[in-house]
């Protein structure tokens, strides 16, 4: 069965079965490696993918469930608020092992869009889904405060 999508803002079809995670298709099928294989039970985060432009986690979620609709990946993420995210990524040194750092951007940027201003609640309630081993937890905070243009004493 082939399931068609938008992916990135062009169109992907993949031939296969539906009920196959959208996180190896995106990798295994389509060569994007970007979104990460990390717990495959929705728990840690780093497969975080935009679906119709929110957060969904893309190891449970089967692709026929995005049929007819647009995925973003890290590899597709565009414009003001993910450049914002990214320059502030850099800018605090949040990445150290930099594994779970595709989803922790992707959670970011789809809290900004949601919510430009955010609280430091706001931003603990966005990302709690996203674990970080290296535990840059403060880092990643205060870059999403930069990126948001909050004012604020740094971490």
């Amino acid at each position: 069965m082939t399931t068609s999508f938008q992916l990135n803002g062009k169109p992907a079809a993949f031939d296969g079965d539906p009920e196959t995670p959208l996180l190896w298709v995106l990798r295994d099928h389509l060569g994007l490696t970007g979104t990460k294989y990390g717990c495959g039970v929705a728990q840690c985060g780093a497969c975080t993918v935009h679906l119709d432009g929110k957060n969904r986690r893309s190891c449970v979620t089967p692709v026929g469930m995005v049929a007819g609709k647009a995925v973003t990946t890290i590899e597709g993420v565009a414009g003001k608020t993910a450049e914002a995210v990214k320059a502030a990524w850099v800018a605090i040194d949040v990445p150290q092992c930099g594994f779970c750092q595709s989803g922790q951007v992707m959670s970011a940027i789809g809290l900004l869009t949601a919510k430009p201003r955010p609280s430091d609640t706001d931003i603990d309630n966005a990302m709690a889904g996203n674990i970080c081993r290296c535990a840059t937890y403060v880092r990643i905070r205060q870059a999403i405060k930069d990126a948001a243009g909050v004012k604020g004493a740094r971490a």
